[in-house]
């Protein structure tokens, strides 16, 4: 095992929640082969899982700092053929990160002239693998083995800003976004759409009556779903250069439902919904009477009391289904326990779908954090719990393939992965459940991993045959 210390100074000062425990950054970068697997890796697991957040490179001031900020690291897991042949976490290349090296600046386009770099979400498309932010910042092109290859704007062909949370219509294979840029767009966010080419097809501009922290969108056949919720820009804050979004609930709450075959934004459909926040839907489809469900995490408020971190509420999971001739909304509650980092069956966003799958996440570290899974037809909640003071990330969902190398057809026929912190001893695994199975009680495989994996947000699995490791 290799490692590389980045900086001598600790990142973190007094105790802050979002800086303590395993929310605290790593000081090192690592690579360790042939990792020991405890159970057996699926051999058709041919990839990488791949999982970004934010890690502070330098000291910050605990009393200010939010839990969004701070500089990126991917960690990532290759397997092959059942081994685990590698572990590695990286920064993701920046402007401060080169500084800090004493190195020039990443190459590539900096739009906006961001000091950081992505630390929200990464994955692959087009044949690359791409570490992304929400609020502007440019994509950054990593390689295989997840060193910075540099920002990359869809090769010449972004205009501007960009998002962490883009939907693949896994038809068409278009990647879709919804994008703000904090402070650059004040009165619009940009509804973008990529092709699998990996170069930008249509972009439309729509205008909005204040700046939104448009974390994520929905996307279904006919629509791409805009969110217009009750966390805006508040100068104050932005003015002391601290996380500048809080909630605004005279801002009110709606949805934008955009025809996707749109030329501009007077086509949308908006509808007032319940006044929350929801930073993460789970899936949405459209209904045979030309209605619209979303299926979404709901916070009854966000950054109200709590400005350096999400958890001052924990979120439900509901279905909101929305009738556009009547720009009404009917809302049903299918969870009142704590859900998160929503998941579903990638071939099945835009459609109609069965399954979703959910971290259950809590401020107290001996709870842990359990892996939910909902049956939306019949209701069914089952419950994966990793153990005391155990706690998963966000559970991504891989489907089966047989020899053929043809994915199963049986909506859950898959593994979940992700990664397990373990209070106990202060470490980390990269686990595998089956995804039909809760009830076995046990992992199909798990992994220990080298080092501590801190609390982060957004990952995927990407397969080989997604993004060639040659």
């Amino acid at each position: 095992m290799s490692t590389t210390p980045l900086s001598d100074e600790p990142a973190t000062g007094d105790v802050s929640l979002y800086l303590s425990g395993n929310y605290a950054p790593v000081a090192e970068e690592v690579t360790a082969l042939d990792l020991p697997v405890e159970g057996e890796l699926p051999v058709e697991l041919n990839g990488r899982y791949l999982r970004n957040g934010p890690n502070p490179a330098t000291p910050v001031d605990p009393s200010t700092h939010h839990w969004f900020m701070g500089d990126g690291m991917v960690h990532g897991i290759r397997l092959r053929e059942g081994r685990a042949e590698w572990y590695r976490n990286r920064y993701v290349g920046s402007t401060a990160i080169a500084q800090l090296r004493g190195d020039d600046d990443i190459p590539g386009p900096n739009w906006n002239d961001s000091g950081h770099g992505p630390n929200t979400n990464v994955g692959g498309f087009a044949g690359k693998t791409w570490a992304m932010v929400e609020a502007g910042g440019c994509p950054v092109e990593l390689t295989y083995e997840l060193e910075t290859v540099g920002r990359n704007d869809f090769e010449g062909t972004l205009p501007g800003a960009f998002t962490a949370h883009p939907k693949i219509d896994p038809d068409s294979g278009e990647m879709h976004a919804m994008v703000y840029a904090w402070a650059e767009w004040m009165d619009h966010v940009q509804y973008v759409v990529v092709g699998p080419d990996g170069r930008v097809s249509k972009t439309v501009d729509i205008p909005l009556p204040g700046m939104t922290m448009l974390h994520d969108m929905s996307l279904t056949r006919n629509f791409a779903v805009v969110y217009d919720q009750p966390v805006t820009v508040d100068f104050d804050l932005a003015f002391a250069g601290r996380f500048p979004f809080r909630w605004n609930a005279d801002y009110g709450n709606r949805v934008g439902l955009l025809p996707r075959d749109s030329a501009g934004p007077d086509d949308i459909t908006w509808i007032d919904v319940p006044v929350g926040y929801c930073f993460h839907p789970l899936n949405s489809y459209d209904t045979s009477d030309g209605g619209v469900v979303i299926d979404l995490c709901v916070y009854d408020r966000m950054f109200d009391q709590d400005i350096l971190g999400p958890f001052e509420n924990m979120a439900r999971l509901e279905r909101w289904e929305l009738n556009p001739s009547a720009r009404s909304v009917s809302t049903t509650v299918i969870d009142e326990t704590a859900n998160e980092f929503p998941r579903h069956r990638g071939s099945l966003t835009a459609k109609p779908y069965r399954y979703g799958y959910c971290a259950s996440p809590s401020t107290d570290p001996a709870a842990g954090w359990p892996t939910i899974k909902h049956d939306l037809e019949t209701g069914e909640r089952q419950v994966f719990d990793h153990g005391p003071g155990r706690a998963a990330g966000e559970p991504v969902f891989v489907a089966r393939r047989g020899e053929s190398g043809a994915a199963s057809t049986v909506e859950d026929d898959g593994w979940l992965v992700s990664f397990v912190h373990d209070l106990g001893n202060d470490s980390a695994e990269f686990v595998v459940m089956d995804a039909q199975d809760f009830s076995r009680g046990d992992y199909v495989a798990r992994v220990p991993l080298p080092q501590r994996v801190p609390y982060g947000f957004h990952g995927n699995w990407v397969s080989d045959h997604s993004v060639s490791p040659g």
